[in-house]
């Protein structure tokens, strides 16, 4: 594997070994869901967060809770109901009667990584409780404001069918998600090894997982990401992909009539940062239409609204990035 220059004044090499040992590690464990786990881990070296959206029993959850346990840091999962109050994510305050003063005993959120299952079943008011941690990293209760950890990512996951007890994210919190990532059913040769892996763990005895990577590693390579090359060319095609969006009718006609709304500045910077993230992940020396080809999808999948036309005649959501992607020309 070739080694990732990072240009500053001490000429620092960093190579992506810890952080690939932990995509090894989960991949091993978790069958037939590799970009899945690839994306999970480069929104992680992104800064940013991930919705995760599938049926029942694919191994959402498991992932995200693979990543987390291989990373030497807090961890919190929290399962949305419709009962839960912010105060649940965020803390409270409680009065000590010794010292006739509150103290703020904080809550699930002060974690490295919150693992919200079943987000889209939780009301309005605790989904924008989670607006201000993941924008901002810091919540405010009362009069003050407390910092959240550095390195802080939210993995969410949510079931796309089931209507009934469940609220759907308004588009200003789907926007604060890095990555909208669609988990589908394994392949039949996929689910025979499925079996065979659940079966090696009733025989195993059980064991208590280790973290194979540190939240100074991970920190150490958010800093070498932010160094791979991008050549302004490459910049000004993520940018034209998120015009296209916005303006489709300067670009295709059926784009024209797909798109209601488009794509908003954050999905330029999250492609950009995305693509590096996964260029450095792979062990490749700068950024390739190809890395910005794997992370367009989940980055615009959620920040395109379809219009009435498309939704008649049946056109998905990815079936207008495929179109996107083929009409605006690579530099």
């Amino acid at each position: 594997m070739s080694t990732i220059q990072i240009p500053d004044s001490e000429s620092v090499k960093l190579e992506p070994r810890q952080l690939l040992k932990l995509l090894k590690s989960v991949q091993s464990k978790i069958i037939g869901q590799h970009h899945l786990i690839e994306h999970i881990l480069v929104c992680l070296l992104a800064d940013g967060h991930v919705l995760i959206e599938g049926m029942p029993g694919l191994a959402k959850t498991r992932s995200a809770k693979a990543i987390a346990d291989g990373i030497e840091g807090g961890f919190h999962r929290i399962q949305f109901t419709p009962d839960l109050l912010p105060s649940d994510l965020i803390g409270t305050e409680i009065y000590i009667h010794e010292k006739s003063n509150f103290i703020f005993r904080k809550g699930p959120l002060f974690n490295n990584i919150l693992l919200a299952d079943e987000i889209n079943r939780a009301p309005a008011k605790v989904q924008s409780a989670l607006l201000e941690a993941m924008e901002e990293k810091q919540v405010t209760v009362g009069h003050e404001t407390h910092r959240l950890p550095e390195l802080y990512m939210v993995i969410a996951t949510q079931n796309p069918v089931e209507q009934e007890g469940t609220y759907n994210l308004p588009e200003a919190q789907l926007d604060r998600f890095m990555m909208h990532l669609e988990v589908v059913y394994p392949t039949p040769l996929e689910e025979l090894l499925i079996v065979e892996l659940d079966e090696k763990r009733q025989d195993d005895v059980p064991s208590n997982a280790f973290p194979v990577t540190t939240k100074e590693e991970v920190l150490s390579a958010r800093k070498a990401v932010s160094s791979m090359f991008i050549s302004e060319n490459l910049k000004k095609y993520v940018v034209s992909l998120a015009t296209a969006t916005r303006t489709p009718e300067k670009y295709d006609q059926d784009l024209a009539k797909w798109i209601e709304y488009g794509a908003s500045p954050r999905a330029t910077i999250c492609m950009i940062r995305c693509a590096k993230a996964l260029a450095w992940l792979r062990g490749d020396e700068f950024v390739t239409p190809k890395h910005i080809h794997s992370v367009a999808a989940p980055i615009l999948r959620h920040r395109i609204i379809p219009s009435f036309a498309s939704e008649a005649a049946g056109v998905s959501r990815n079936d207008i990035i495929r179109k996107l992607l083929e009409v605006v020309a690579i530099p």
